[in-house]
């Protein structure tokens, strides 16, 4: 029954929301803004570039609220916004190369992450060039498709795989020489 309840009060929010009530939208936004200042960070490694992109995210959620169907998750309607307004960001900064060279995977098992923190692993993702990086995250993170991301990104299928296949590899160099470095190996 809690379940039923909480739900009928985020129905009750968003729609006092599109109402432009603004206690209703501050609400919206401090419950959502933590998590979507995360997926910001996840695109745009400068934490400052990351804030302005989640306002402008929570402007157009605020704009098109209304536009929101209750089918679905609230927090992934969100979550989509905030990724589009990345990638809309990235691009027109023109700080995305995405090379169209074709790669065959390599399954190979790579070491594990598990007494990695999430700082270092964001260090390493964030070490990234920004195409890759937005290929590794769209695939790995929010589990896009190679379709639906090249879709997304106005690329071929391939061209998606090839990125994925660098960035992965560049992570794992990476993740060596850290792991190298930090044990006194070099």
């Amino acid at each position: 029954m809690k379940i039923i309840k909480l739900h009928n009060k985020q129905k009750s929010l968003i729609k006092k929301a599109i109402d432009n009530n603004r206690e209703a939208q501050q609400q919206l936004f401090e419950q959502h803004s933590p998590k979507m200042l995360g997926v910001c960070r996840q695109y745009v490694k400068d934490l400052h570039h990351a804030e302005d992109l989640l306002l402008q995210g929570f402007l157009k959620v605020f704009t098109n609220l209304h536009r929101f169907k209750h089918e679905g998750s609230f927090e992934g309607w969100i979550r989509r916004i905030m990724v589009n307004t990345c990638i809309s960001y990235l691009r027109k900064k023109n700080l995305i190369d995405l090379s169209d060279e074709d790669y065959v995977f390599d399954d190979a098992a790579t070491e594990s992450l598990e007494n990695t923190s999430v700082e270092d692993i964001q260090k390493l993702i964030d070490q990234l060039p920004e195409g890759y990086k937005m290929v590794f995250n769209l695939y790995a993170i929010e589990g896009y498709k190679h379709s639906e991301i090249a879709e997304r990104l106005g690329v071929s299928e391939s061209t998606s795989k090839s990125q994925l296949f660098k960035a992965r590899k560049l992570l794992q160099q990476n993740y060596y020489k850290m792991n190298t470095v930090s044990n006194g190996d070099k």
